[in-house]
């Protein structure tokens, strides 16, 4: 099973994207801003496939264990980015509400400060999707970088 995660805006802040499984939109999403350099809690993951599987530690399982008691089994945790830890999937609305986790959100804006909407009901569709294949390794995602030339010129091309 696969979460594509397709970049189409961007802004110096925060970027948008379109996040499908199996090819099936599903909401839209919300990260920190591209920069060619990390900078700690406000820099999105490289684009590039990585492997999802469940985070049953920390303060964001605790917290989402008793807020969805009835279906919650792990955070859904994009695994191995070189050079950042514990990256999730979660809820939030704003570049605030992340440290280079994706948000998840039923409607986006990208007036001033880009931003996603309905996160929860949003979170709990996309969640009850893949929890399953999270569990049993067998969950991909994929972030694809489609607002690149809207930021900046890539010294790659």
């Amino acid at each position: 099973m696969q979460i594509t995660v397709r970049r189409f805006h961007s802004t110096d802040d925060a970027s948008l994207s379109l996040v499908c499984v199996n090819g099936e939109f599903v909401a839209f999403g919300l990260e920190d801003e591209f920069r060619l350099e990390k900078k700690a809690a406000q820099t999105r993951i490289p684009a590039g496939q990585y492997q999802v599987t469940l985070r049953t530690q920390g303060s964001f399982h605790q917290r989402y264990n008793t807020k969805f008691a009835d279906f919650h089994r792990g955070m859904l945790w994009v695994r191995d980015v070189p050079n950042f830890e514990y990256i999730l999937i979660h809820i939030g609305n704003t570049e605030a509400d992340t440290a280079g986790c994706l948000l998840i959100g039923e409607n986006a804006s990208s007036a001033q400060t880009p931003a996603v909407g309905s996160s929860t009901a949003a979170y709990k569709r996309l969640y009850k999707r893949v929890v399953v294949a999270a569990a049993t390794d067998v969950l991909e995602i994929k972030y694809i970088d489609e607002d690149q030339q809207q930021s900046y010129a890539s010294p790659w091309e």
